[in-house]
């Protein structure tokens, strides 16, 4: 792991927490912590998910949407793909690209889905089955 952790903004807060609770929680990534408007800089509502009570992944009450960001989970094997990819069409995202192999190297499984805000989120393992 290279970055200590990244946040993107949406336009519904309420609405992408709920997103990203129930499309994370098959890879075992939950909501760890979360801040009001009275503790931000922003003056945001904003959340953090991870695993073991790290805050990796950010979400952000500012509306700042564009341009869309990639975020890739990596993931330990490709029933989590499955499942993070078919959790996340359940809470409202949009079908980038079903599981499976892609050609960027001989064991890159992962699969694609834009979230409520249009950014592209995806869970890869680079393991064979």
């Amino acid at each position: 792991m290279i970055l200590d952790h990244i946040g993107v903004g949406v336009s519904d807060y309420a609405r992408a927490k709920a997103f990203y609770t129930e499309a994370l929680a098959p890879l075992g990534i939950t909501l760890v912590m979360e801040f009001g408007p009275e503790m931000t800089t922003g003056k945001v509502w904003a959340c953090g998910f991870g695993k073991g009570g790290k805050p990796e992944f950010w979400i952000g009450s500012d509306g700042k949407t564009t341009p869309p960001m990639h975020i890739a989970f990596l993931v330990e094997s490709r029933a989590e793909v499955r499942a993070f990819y078919e959790a996340a069409l359940r809470a409202g995202g949009r079908d980038n690209g079903a599981p499976g192999l892609r050609p960027y190297h001989p064991n890159y499984y992962g699969a694609f889905v834009f979230d409520l805000d249009g950014h592209n989120i995806e869970a890869v393992c680079h393991k064979p089955e």
